[in-house]
């Protein structure tokens, strides 16, 4: 997390400073990122930048919190829709809404899909799991709500189903970025929707 310093600047700097690194990290990656080149972009001394973050790693996950925020935004518009959709269709519209912040905000979607894509699967684990929590807590809300209209079985644990389903969906777009060729909007839809299959109706034959 950056310290109070950083927190303390004028908005115009902390912004400058944001925008040198999501470009730096969009265009090389973590592993590739150089703070030279940020400090260099973002017109302030290298030593400034160990005023504001500890290292690169605490930069970096500052710019995955940005990102964090920024696509939950583009979630919690759906809850304004939740009275038109039941559980199952909102939580595919959630997949669909991922799709617009991607296309909206394609240097953080590129940090992303960057991490993911890496081979450092610890730095993976370490920087979505404290993601992971907020991600919980919403999934938790729709099950509340789907459980309250009776969509969903009202004996199921939301706290775990809600960490499952998190997991899930780490793991599908793990499987999407890694595994398709082509970057097709409704591939990854096709895939939400096999996902939902199983969410929904189980893999017991009926």
């Amino acid at each position: 997390m950056p310290k109070g310093t950083f927190f303390n600047l004028p908005d115009e700097k902390r912004e400058r400073i944001t925008e040198a690194a999501i470009d730096e990290f969009a265009e090389y990656s973590y592993e590739g990122a150089s703070i030279t080149r940020i400090v260099d972009n973002a017109n302030i001394a290298k030593g400034s930048f160990y005023q504001y973050f500890e290292d690169k790693k605490d930069l970096f996950k500052h710019i995955i919190d940005i990102i964090g925020e920024k696509k939950l935004m583009y979630m919690t518009r759906l809850l304004k829709d939740f009275e038109k959709l039941d559980f199952f269709q909102a939580f595919r519209e959630m997949y669909a809404a991922g799709i617009k912040f991607a296309k909206d905000n394609p240097r953080l979607s590129k940090i992303g899909n960057s991490l993911i894509k890496g081979a450092d699967v610890k730095l993976m684990q370490e920087v979505l799991g404290e993601a992971i929590p907020k991600s919980n807590e919403f999934i938790k809300g729709m099950l509340l709500r789907g459980i309250q209209r009776g969509e969903i079985a009202p004996e199921i644990d939301a706290d775990i189903v809600a960490y499952m389903l998190t997991e899930l969906s780490i793991s599908i777009s793990e499987y999407f970025i890694k595994e398709m060729k082509a970057e097709d909007d409704m591939e990854i839809l096709e895939l939400a929707d096999k996902m939902i299959f199983v969410i929904e109706n189980g893999i017991k034959k009926r």
